[in-house]
Formats: C-alpha cells, sequence, structure tokens
C-alpha cells in the first residue's frame, strides 16, 4: 500500500501528509528500490508523451517536415505557454500543414502562472497554443498526415493512430494491450491505467535505446532523448522541475511529469527507469520526493543536489508572501 512520502507543515505542526508510492527499475525488470507498492496503478498521464510520439518518428515523419530537435521536444512537452513555447507551437503546425483550430486539445491557461497573469492584464484569452499538451496534439496531426489516417476524431481511443499509439505502449511497458486500463485526459487524448512499475519499465527503456531490440525503434527513442535532454526548456519552462533535472545533470537524467502526481525519470545511459504517483494528485510533493530519491540513490552528487534545490522552493507562504511551513520528505 501507498506509504507517506511527503509532510506539508506549518510552524512546525504536521498539516497535510502526502502518501505515494515509487519504483526504480532497470532493464531486466529488477527493482532497485521501492516506496509502497510497485503495483499500484495510476494513469500514466503526460510522462507517456515520449512513447506517444515514436510513431511519427519511426514514419519519417521528422525527414518529411524538417521537424527541428526543438520542435520534437515541443512534441513530447508539458510546456509552460510561454511566448517562445507558443512560437514553437505555431511554426510546428505550419511545418506538418495545420492551423491552430485542427488542435482538438482544447484551450487552457498557461501553466506558467506568469504567462497567465499577463494575458489576463491583457484581457486576452489564452488559446489551445498555451495548451501544455498542444505539442503532443500537434505531433498526433502529424501522424495522421504521415499514415493517411484522416484527422477526424483523432484523439479518440478508436481512432486508428490512437489503436497504434496503444500497441506502442503495450510493447514498450511490457503490459497486454488487454490490460491496459484507457481513460481521457484534460487533453481529450487517451491516457494509459497501469502499474508504476510498467511506467518505470519504460523509463529504463528509454534511458538506454541501444537496448532497444527493434533498431528502428532504437533509433526513434534515440531522437527522443536527445531532443529533451538537448533542449529541456521546451519540455516543461521556466522554474519546472523537469527542466530543472535535466538542466544541471546536463542531460544525464530525462525526466517527465504527468499530471495528478505522476513522474517518471530515466538515468541516461545506465538503463534503470523511476517511476513515482503521489495518491492524492497533487503535484507539489514530487519535488522534494525525487530530489530526495536521486540523492539517496547517488544519481545525483551534492553539488547538483544542491545546484537543484536553489532553483526549488519547497515553503508554504500565506497571502502576504511569508514563508509560514515547509513540504519535507519524510521516508
Amino acid at each position: 500500500m501507498s506509504i507517506e512520502l511527503v509532510h506539508a507543515s506549518r510552524n512546525g505542526q504536521v498539516e497535510n501528509i502526502y502518501r505515494g508510492d515509487v519504483v526504480v527499475v532497470n532493464l531486466n525488470g529488477e527493482v532497485i528500490y521501492e516506496l509502497g507498492d510497485r503495483f499500484k496503478k495510476a494513469f500514466w498521464r503526460s510522462s507517456a508523451k515520449p512513447f506517444q510520439v515514436l510513431p511519427f518518428i519511426e514514419g519519417g515523419g521528422i525527414e518529411r517536415f524538417n521537424i527541428s530537435e526543438e520542435e520534437l521536444a515541443l512534441m513530447c512537452a508539458s510546456h509552460g505557454g510561454e511566448k517562445d513555447h507558443v512560437a514553437g507551437i505555431k511554426k510546428l503546425l505550419y511545418k506538418i500543414g495545420f492551423v491552430e483550430p485542427d488542435l482538438h486539445c482544447g484551450p487552457a491557461p498557461p501553466m506558467y502562472k506568469p504567462t497567465a497573469n499577463e494575458l489576463l492584464q491583457q484581457n486576452k484569452d489564452w488559446t489551445q497554443l498555451h495548451n501544455c499538451c498542444s505539442g503532443k496534439h500537434s505531433g498526433m496531426l502529424a501522424i495522421t498526415a504521415i499514415k493517411g489516417y484522416g484527422t477526424e476524431g483523432y484523439e479518440d481511443i478508436e481512432h486508428p493512430l490512437q489503436q497504434e499509439v496503444l500497441k506502442l505502449a503495450a510493447e514498450i511497458t511490457g503490459v497486454k494491450v488487454d490490460e491496459i486500463g484507457i481513460g481521457v485526459d484534460g487533453c481529450g487524448a487517451p491516457i494509459f491505467y497501469m502499474p508504476v512499475f510498467n511506467m518505470a519499465r519504460a523509463y529504463a527503456h528509454l534511458s538506454k535505446p541501444v537496448m532497444v531490440e527493434d533498431l528502428k525503434r532504437a533509433e526513434a527513442v534515440q531522437k527522443v532523448t536527445a531532443a529533451m535532454t538537448g533542449h529541456p526548456w521546451y519540455v516543461a519552462g521556466t522554474g519546472r522541475l523537469d527542466t530543472i533535472l535535466m538542466e544541471v545533470t546536463e542531460g544525464r537524467l530525462l525526466a517527465k511529469l504527468g499530471a495528478d502526481g505522476v513522474y517518471c525519470v530515466s538515468i541516461m545511459g545506465e538503463g534503470i527507469g523511476i517511476a513515482l504517483k503521489i495518491e492524492c494528485g497533487v503535484i507539489k510533493p514530487i519535488e522534494p520526493v525525487i530530489v530526495e530519491i536521486l540523492s539517496r540513490l547517488n544519481y545525483i552528487d551534492r553539488r547538483e543536489e544542491e545546484a537543484i534545490l536553489k532553483q526549488l522552493d519547497f515553503y508554504i507562504y500565506n497571502h502576504r508572501k511569508e514563508a509560514i511551513g515547509r513540504l519535507r520528505s519524510v521516508f
């Protein structure tokens, strides 16, 4: 069962307790480290994005549309909706022959609060381009163009595009197609329900593409990891954990947030993957948990840990911006 991972306190008194499950596995499926239940099921959410783009790459999409690494990183991103993120999505859509109304992700406020506040102050609406999943949806549209599937209902699980992605998810995680639960993400696309163990297993493969048996798949995975670790700002954005981890470690880690308390990390070159689920779905406790695990298992050194912590803030503030509590890992 899930265990206590983080306490939130005020004036030293515990107010909230965040429970969850963590597993670290290698390419052989051997468990290196575990907290809670390795078989705890959750929706993979946006942590699946590096794999959802693989049919695009395997179908020759990078070459056909002259896609840059930054644009490929956006396809894998839960971006902050910052100015250059939006500009990148516009350029990506132009390259693949689509426009904003073709996206079925829906308008959403930018995850980067200063940008959201700026739009409000200017009395401007946020658009589908600001949606953190607009890159993923652009990639899905591109797959329909490559495969000739048609765009009508491209986000529905019955669509051949989504059936192809589902089959790929089964192959990369080791969960049979008929054992993967299907839900609908905030952006309208299908999401996959499975044990955190299998999420970690997929990220172990992501960490060492040369060990992927199928050569075409291995080359596609290599392109994904190069884009994400080489351009981490496009994967998340300013002040975001994904970007911080990849920048500080200079690409030795690959990290990807999933909504509602899901987080996955690859230790690049080591064949090791990490998956975390915060039981109640709150995102903020992810940060102290992930940093503690990376430090405890020596996946980051002291210098890197200090550089990461310098950019994160575990304090709790009141409306007067006074620090009145903090989050602490307790495992």
